[in-house]
């Protein structure tokens, strides 16, 4: 484990900070972001992917070319971050990538949030989202650790076989269904019988579906509202437009692969509790993995038809949702314009360099 001291003595010494990232996920809302707060940025991008950071070229200062993604945290290149005075902001592909063990164990370069947490947003993790949900006391979907108890409409959320950003959710309504649908998606090659047995199984709650996001470090005089984002995700969303009649007689098999974004706001007459929540997920999770969330996350959220909000998935990096940035109207509210999560990040590192605090808020 890399001492938060070793961390601290690294960043003291820097001057004039760049902000770095891995060239996937949220990388282009980063750079945009810490460009619009003057900050040189640089992107590394594997070989292929490079396309749209070449193309938008204005946000990236330096495009660096990798055989792989992983190659980013090499001896070399974690020199070069250093000397440059460089902040990785992490993101989901950056955790995926490079690993939570490298992250939290060889990658000594100051990193914009708490690099511990990370892996509490796996729902496999010892102290992960479930339990941080529970000592925040959030409600979020019952669980069912034995599938033969499966009752009722639920939801199994298990890692994809090929893919490590994805996750296989299947819906189910019982035990019979289960061991159908897991089984020829074993056989199809979607997932991994493996994976199956670490699989979450959380009964389906209904309602509207809402990300709220927020955002806090430690030098934050309270916990920002960011704004709201739905997922559009295929083949389900292309599915649940087809007449009930067509569905019926088709047989598709649904996942949940989510391709982008789309905004939404909600009615002013719930927005406390929503701001309650973020409140109380930041308050237990600096008691957890002290110093506490440092950055963006977001609490991914069912609003019933009684008007109760149930979080079914945690964020603790970036989200992933550039749509808030120019949909906003939180942001707005608080700072008189409109941005998204990532001028946030750079307006708080700014923030944290010239107050010389810059050792609270990267691990």
């Amino acid at each position: 484990m890399i001492k938060s001291s070793e961390i601290k003595k690294i960043v003291n010494d820097y001057t004039d900070v760049k902000i770095g990232v891995l060239g996937s996920h949220s990388a282009l809302e980063i750079m945009d972001g810490a460009k619009d707060e003057d900050f040189q940025t640089r992107v590394f991008c594997q070989k292929g992917r490079e396309g749209p950071y070449l193309r938008f070229g204005r946000i990236a200062d330096e495009i660096t070319v990798l055989d792989k993604f992983k190659d980013m945290a090499s001896a070399k290149y974690q020199k070069e971050l250093r000397d440059s005075s460089t902040i990785i902001v992490p993101h989901r592909s950056l955790t995926v990538y490079l690993g939570y063990k490298t992250i939290e164990n060889s990658f000594k370069v100051p990193i914009f949030g708490n690099r511990k947490l990370f892996q509490a947003e796996e729902r496999t993790a010892k102290k992960g989202q479930y339990y941080l949900l529970e000592k925040a006391r959030i409600k979020y979907p019952k669980l069912f650790k034995d599938p033969k108890r499966i009752n009722k409409p639920c939801i199994v959320k298990v890692q994809e076989k090929k893919r490590p950003l994805e996750r296989a959710f299947f819906t189910v309504s019982s035990y019979k269904d289960y061991v159908t649908k897991s089984e020829e998606k074993i056989k199809q090659g979607v997932i991994a019988k493996k994976d199956l047995e670490k699989a979450s199984i959380e009964e389906l709650a209904i309602g509207t579906y809402m990300n709220f996001n927020f955002f806090h470090t430690p030098i934050s005089n309270q916990v920002d509202f960011i704004g709201i984002e739905r997922r559009l995700q295929t083949n389900i969303h292309d599915y649940n437009a087809l007449p009930a009649k067509e569905q019926l007689e088709m047989d598709i098999d649904l996942q949940n692969i989510e391709v982008g974004h789309t905004p939404a706001s909600i009615r002013e007459s719930l927005l406390e509790k929503v701001l309650k929540m973020g409140d109380k997920f930041v308050a237990a999770v600096k008691k957890e993995y002290a110093p506490g969330i440092i950055g963006p996350f977001s609490l991914q959220s069912v609003i019933t038809k009684d008007l109760e909000l149930i979080v079914y998935d945690v964020s603790l990096r970036v989200p992933g949702n550039p749509i808030v940035a120019t949909t906003s109207p939180y942001t707005k509210y608080q700072y008189g314009q409109t941005f998204g999560v990532g001028r946030r990040i750079a307006m708080e590192i700014k923030r944290a360099q010239e107050e010389d605090r810059l050792d609270e808020i990267v691990t």
